[in-house]
Order: C-alpha cells, then structure tokens, then sequence
C-alpha cells in the first residue's frame, strides 16, 4: 500500500513523501496513529492543503522537545528493585516502570517514547534512549540497584555483582579453615569433666 507521510518516521521517511509499505503496518499503525494518508489524488490534494498547518505543527512539537531535550539529556536515574547476589533481578525494568521514574521526576514522557528493545533484567549503570519527538531524542542513564546506598556506590564505578561488594570485603576471612571447628582437638575444658 502506498500512503503520504504526514510526520517523518524514523526508518520510512519525512513528511509528505510517498512511500510504499505493508498493508498491516498501515492499517494497523500509520492510519489510526494520524500518521499517514493513503496515497490517492484526492487525499494528494487535502494533504498539499493543509501541509503549511502540518509542518508549523511539527515546529511547534519539534521546539516543545528540544527544550524539554535540554533538561533531559545526560540525567541519571536511580531505580530500586529486588535483586539476587549475582545482580540479577526478580523481575525486570520495562519501558513502563522507566516511564514512571521520569513522571515522577517532573518529565512528560509515554512509555511509547522510550527505546527500549528488550527489559532490563540486571543490577547497574544503563543507558536508555528515549525520542521525544520523531527528530528529537535524548539519552538518559538509569542507574539500577538493590538500595539508594548501592546505587551511589555504582555511580562511583564499583560492580556489585560480587558477594564481597554486597556483604563487605571480610567475607572470606570467616571462611578460613582454622575458623571451623576440629572434632579432633580437644579444649582444655574437657579435663575437668574426665
């Protein structure tokens, strides 16, 4: 199916081109999303029409983000799950949870704006791409960790993905042998009972 762009999309095109797609990703995507139009005379005619309303819309959506771009980009996020010793968590961080943390930071972003390919399943420092706008996106890093106390210490380069960064550095001074027990030793409080 050959449709009119209204709004550039990223890996198809700019506004106004023509472009030939899969009929699903139209009918199922660009048309009810107010994307596109599909490409016949009549809709040629009504979108050369309104294509100065269009394009004065995508500036004004365009200065929108960018400024909202300036205080976003490069922030650091902290988010705090369950996790086990190796840093692996009990459940994941999805495009939604990541959406929240930002609204509740003061930000208006759509879980459908953050560019997330898979959830993130593992303790540390990730960075999250997020498109604002389809010519504007931004980078932000989400520092993820058991404890507020953990994510500081994350943020300062250190990997917690070790029992002695989780538990302390001595932890295997009590695992030394002379530390246990030895049937074969008698104390010198067994004479007494003999």
């Amino acid at each position: 199916m050959e449709v009119i762009l209204l709004e550039r999309v990223s890996r198809l095109g700019q506004m106004g081109d023509t472009v030939k797609v899969k009929d699903g990703f139209a009918r199922n995507f660009l048309l009810p999303q107010g994307k596109a139009l599909r490409a016949n005379e009549a809709n040629k005619k009504k979108f050369e029409g309104q294509r100065a309303q269009l394009e004065a819309r995508n500036l004004e959506r365009k200065s929108e983000a960018t400024q909202i771009a300036e205080k976003l980009d490069g922030k650091s996020f902290i988010a705090v799950r369950s996790a086990g010793e190796t840093g692996q968590l009990y459940g994941s961080v999805s495009t939604r949870d990541i959406a929240e943390l930002l609204t509740a930071e003061g930000f208006s972003v759509n879980r459908n704006q953050i560019l997330l390919n898979q959830p993130i399943k593992t303790i540390g420092l990730t960075n999250v791409a997020i498109a604002l706008h389809p010519e504007v996106e931004v980078t932000v890093t989400l520092n993820i960790a058991r404890t507020a106390d953990e994510a500081e210490r994350q943020a300062k380069g250190e990997t917690l993905t070790t029992a002695e960064a989780i538990y302390g550095e001595d932890i295997n001074d009590n695992a030394r042998p002379e530390n246990f027990f030895d049937p074969n030793v008698e104390f010198e409080g067994d004479e007494d009972n003999a």
